[in-house]
């Protein structure tokens, strides 16, 4: 049996590794997002600073690890074979979750996962233990869950979202106020006055307030004293020294090699909240893991004493944990932090909330956002009316967005370095208070919260894009919130199937997971691989007119045989009711009609840099991207109905309208292909011989009409019949009217183009 609890350590061992993998992904954006979207400094040495934050700051979580040991349950009321079930559903539902949110791109948090799972495992192997000696669930839960401990953390973490918010928003107003945007003038004579204070801030909330449970905070000093206490006794020389030392550091940086001083601080930020992250979040990866390990050891000193009733009262103590194992730990989240391809994709949702330039948006609109904003908007005024015209002018003036880039450069950052100074100092001090008081803040609420405050204070949320912001805002809060239930329901499901299915069940489980993470591997996989085709034919703001020319038309290549299946595919398998090929052909319609959004979305950006040579030429391509985008309306209008009609079983068409809309599906065919080959070869001479065919289609549609009226006056169809057949007929021809214009913009644009090049 021992054995069998040595394999069960050695695997939870081996999902840690996993959840850090994983967990490091998602929790990426918590610490980098700052100084990537500023761009602060090349990416190797973003990473470089964040590598060490997290290796010195994994020293720093040892007293963190009570939480996984004795923060959610009591483990006296456990026996060793039952913590060892909790342990194990734990990891198993950590790595799923995890896994399942970072392929979604979607930041999740790292502390949530780790204190529902925990809470639900506890639970659902209590509630088994109290049943099996015939006892009240209801009357005895409280004596196996450590509710107090359990109701501060889990009233922390949702506090933090609220305190993240308003102080990241406070803080960076008050920052504005003083430095503006135009901070380039300001930053020469109180800029190291800034650093020095961001950077003692974060000295004195890092290194004296987080050093509490740390691996050095027990070092002795030559008077005697232990390193904790001596930087409790002199916090205030510490500080002051600290103080003076960054001032004058910095300004030398900036007299002498002529660094910016800013970089600095959002460089020193990076580094401070990687190192608040390890200190707080490693709990959440090997937390677990080391208190299983704890526990079986405890067990196998015991003398034989059976797994089922070796109580882990041995866990409710102090345990120290192997400042070599943190250090390993912190090795793999550095490696991790730099190999992951799914990091990047959950870095990109904090950015595309915070950004301070115009874009598409990553999420739609919402009811509570219109809300919202409207509610604000009217305030604002209100407030705007009362305010002296003098205070209410020079506010507006600090606001007012100086760019130091081009307008068109590719380059410039997402939000500039005072923002990500502030965001980076107040999410590490706010981590670090948490730190220090034993709670598991999340990191990633934190830091995501103090992003979104800081952008909201500085105006990037103007009425353009506010509506979107706090609707992507809410999405992201709301997959938190969908995290703990999910977590503490899974994670209490496999601990009951376990408990009640026996303990062998548990590698099953193990599969399944590995099963999970395999098969999100290959669909990320795909999913890049997919990115990369159609990154081909995506047209950029930096491309030269050559290469807007050759991608505009692989996109309408790609567009013409988009419409030519999606059309002839959807009345196929409309007339045969084959509800799984309609179900593919409505798949490719909307992957054609994202398409076309993006394309269209990018219109404003592509533009601009087209109208330093030429008007025509802008209004060719616009047209071009208008012109598309009302094909992939048409096809879709034309299929929605066709597919509600075989979903809701109404009765097929008569023999006669499956002829004349086979007939048809056969002309488009053949007319697409005669637009493909116009197009693929530049014969725009053609084009004249493509609308003698286009209106010879639309001679066949007005036959299908005059027989659908006469099938009506019959009374050989009814109403809804009737309504669908026009529908498809005049999406049809709606359909052949834009494609016929779509080429005729292509043909101009490239003539246009090739005379201005």
């Amino acid at each position: 049996m021992e054995n069998f609890y040595l394999i069960l350590v050695v695997v939870l061992f081996a999902l840690a590794i996993s959840d850090l993998i994983v967990g490091v992904s998602n929790d990426a954006v918590n610490f980098l997002n700052s100084a990537i979207g500023s761009k602060a400094a090349p990416k190797w040495v973003i990473f470089l600073m964040a590598s060490l934050g997290v290796l010195i700051g994994a020293t720093f979580s040892t007293g963190m690890m009570e939480v996984a040991r004795k923060g959610i349950f009591h483990p006296e009321m456990f026996y060793f074979s039952e913590i060892m079930i909790i342990f194990m559903a734990v990891m198993i539902t950590d790595v799923i979750l995890l896994d399942m949110f970072n392929t979604f791109g979607m930041p999740t948090s790292t502390t949530v996962s780790i204190v529902f799972e925990l809470l639900g495992a506890a639970v659902a192997v209590s509630v088994v233990k109290i049943k099996a000696a015939g006892g009240s669930v209801v009357m005895e839960l409280y004596h196996y869950i450590n509710s107090d401990k359990a109701l501060a953390i889990i009233t922390g973490i949702l506090l933090s979202v609220f305190i993240a918010f308003t102080v990241g928003a406070i803080v960076q107003y008050i920052t504005r106020l003083i430095f503006s945007f135009n901070y380039r003038g300001p930053m020469k004579y109180f800029g190291a006055i800034f650093g020095g204070l961001a950077i003692t801030a974060i000295t004195y909330f890092i290194l004296i307030k987080g050093m509490k449970g740390s691996a050095f905070a027990n070092i002795e000093m030559g008077s005697g004293e232990i390193l904790q206490e001596w930087f409790n006794h002199n916090t205030g020389l510490v500080l002051m020294y600290s103080f003076l030392f960054w001032v004058t550091f910095i300004q030398l940086l900036k007299w002498v090699f002529n660094i910016k001083i800013l970089k600095v601080v959002v460089l020193a930020g990076t580094f401070a909240l990687a190192m608040a992250f390890a200190g707080n979040d490693l709990v959440n990866f090997i937390g677990v893991p080391l208190a299983g390990y704890e526990s079986f050891k405890a067990w196998a000193a015991s003398g034989g004493i059976g797994a089922d009733s070796f109580s882990m009262e041995t866990l409710a103590g102090k345990v120290g944990t192997p400042t070599y194992m943190l250090l390993i730990a912190g090795l793999i989240m550095i490696i991790t932090l730099i190999m992951s391809k799914k990091a990047k994709s959950v870095i990109a949702t904090s950015l595309d909330l915070s950004r301070q330039n115009e874009g598409s948006e990553r999420f739609g609109s919402s009811y509570a956002a219109r809300v919202i904003v409207r509610g604000t908007t009217k305030f604002n005024k209100k407030l705007n009316s009362i305010l002296p015209d003098t205070i209410a002018n020079g506010i507006q003036s600090r606001f007012e967005p100086t760019n130091y880039f081009g307008d068109d450069d590719i380059d410039a950052p997402t939000f500039d370095k005072v923002r990500a100074s502030v965001n980076l100092v107040v999410a590490s001090i706010l981590i670090a208070i948490g730190t220090s008081l034993k709670l598991p803040l999340s990191t990633t609420y934190v830091t995501f919260m103090v992003a979104m405050g800081t952008s909201l204070s500085d105006r990037a949320w103007d009425r353009e894009s506010a509506v979107y912001r706090f609707s992507g805002v809410f999405a992201v809060i709301g997959g938190w919130f969908l995290t703990a239930i999910i977590a503490f329901t899974v994670a209490g499901i496999v601990a009951l199937i376990i408990s009640v299915s026996g303990k062998y069940m548990i590698f099953v489980f193990v599969a399944v997971a590995l099963f999970m993470v395999f098969r999100t591997h290959l669909v990320l996989k795909k999913r890049a691989s997919q990115k990369s085709v159609e990154d081909e034919d995506t047209v950029e703001e930096e491309d030269a007119f050559i290469e807007i020319i050759a991608k505009s038309s692989k996109q309408l290549v790609k567009a013409i045989v988009s419409t030519n299946q999606i059309v002839s595919m959807g009345i196929e398998s409309f007339l045969k009711e084959d509800r799984n090929s309609l179900k593919l052909v409505e798949d490719s319609c909307e992957t054609f009609s994202k398409k076309a959004k993006k394309n269209k979305d990018k219109v404003f950006s592509i533009v601009q840099k087209i109208n330093e040579s030429s008007i025509d030429n802008s209004h060719f391509y616009v047209q071009m991207m208008e012109q598309k985008r009302e094909m992939a309306h048409a096809v879709h209008f034309m299929l929605s109905p066709m597919i509600n009609h075989i979903e809701n079983n109404h009765k097929p068409f008569t023999e006669e309208q499956n002829i004349e809309l086979t007939d048809l599906a056969g002309l488009i065919d053949n007319f697409y292909n005669y637009v493909l080959n116009t197009v693929k070869e530049e014969k725009f001479e053609e084009l004249d011989n493509l609308i003698i065919e286009r209106d010879k289609i639309f001679e066949v549609l007005r036959k299908n009409e005059k027989n659908q009226i006469k099938r009506i006056k019959n009374k050989l169809v009814n109403t809804r019949n009737s309504q669908l057949f026009f529908k498809i007929n005049s999406e049809v021809e709606s359909l052949l009217l834009h494609t016929v214009n779509l080429v005729k913009s292509q043909r101009d644009f490239i003539n246009f183009t090739n005379q201005t090049i």
